[in-house]
């Protein structure tokens, strides 16, 4: 194989931010870390990049042995390639986000990687510069769930409006009021109402709602100013 001639060779590795939502709050999924440096700490699931594999292939291939499933939403965040991010190989890392539904998931992760789930906001201290990715992929996260419909793919096949606001309230950290949320969330004409309710979370209970798959996909890149600026909005309690 031909090499560039005095060219630094590096290691090229994937982390992976996954988020869950399990009926009432947000999660972030971390594993403590099976080798050293480091060993025994909270950290990403991720891996180093083959040289047959794309960093996509890679993601999906670390996505895939931790659930045991294809198709989970994920998209790159950002390159971290400080000098000093790994401190026994130089090493430049692609994050990727990941969304999944924690209820439907569950059941797949596997055990050797000895995965938890923590609140998003509260989460312990973690390996590297992994604490900066994590914030990087809440920060967009929350941008561009102000403009999308993304936070969707979060929620199991039916789900009611208090638990749709408890999605957003953990993704900001805010709180929304609830008439306007719920009329904000049925004006995108996304939801569907179903026959039956929770009666678990109250006497009077909650009807049950699933997306319209069809209309969700149609409006993704249509759908603007769901939430406004988180700033205001934490302000006055608006929605």
């Amino acid at each position: 194989m031909k090499r560039y001639s005095q060219q630094t060779r590096l290691l090229f590795a994937v982390d992976c931010i996954i988020f869950g939502f399990d009926g009432q709050e947000m999660k972030l999924l971390l594993i403590q870390r099976g080798f050293e440096p480091c060993k025994g700490q909270w950290s990403l699931v991720g891996g180093f990049v083959q040289e047959s594999e794309s960093a996509e292939d890679a993601a999906a291939r670390v996505l895939k042995n931790l659930s045991g499933l294809d198709g989970i939403y994920m998209e790159q965040l950002h390159t971290f390639s400080s000098p000093s991010r790994d401190t026994v190989e130089r090493t430049v890392s692609v994050a990727y986000t990941a969304l999944i539904d924690i209820q439907k998931y569950k059941q797949q992760l596997n055990e050797d990687f000895h995965a938890v789930w923590f609140p998003i906001n509260h989460h312990p201290e973690l390996i590297f510069d992994h604490k900066a990715m994590v914030d990087q992929a809440k920060e967009k996260l929350r941008y561009k769930a102000a403009l999308h419909p993304l936070l969707l793919e979060l929620l199991p096949g039916k789900f009611t409006i208090p638990q749709l606001q408890h999605l957003y309230e953990s993704v900001y950290n805010i709180s929304f009021d609830k008439g306007n949320f719920s009329r904000k969330m049925l004006s995108t004409k996304l939801l569907v109402k179903l026959a039956d309710k929770d009666k678990l979370s109250s006497r009077k209970g909650a009807f049950y709602y699933k997306i319209d798959r069809k209309k969700y996909h149609a409006n993704f890149h249509a759908f603007l100013n769901f939430v406004p600026d988180p700033h205001t909005t934490q302000h006055n309690g608006g929605l």
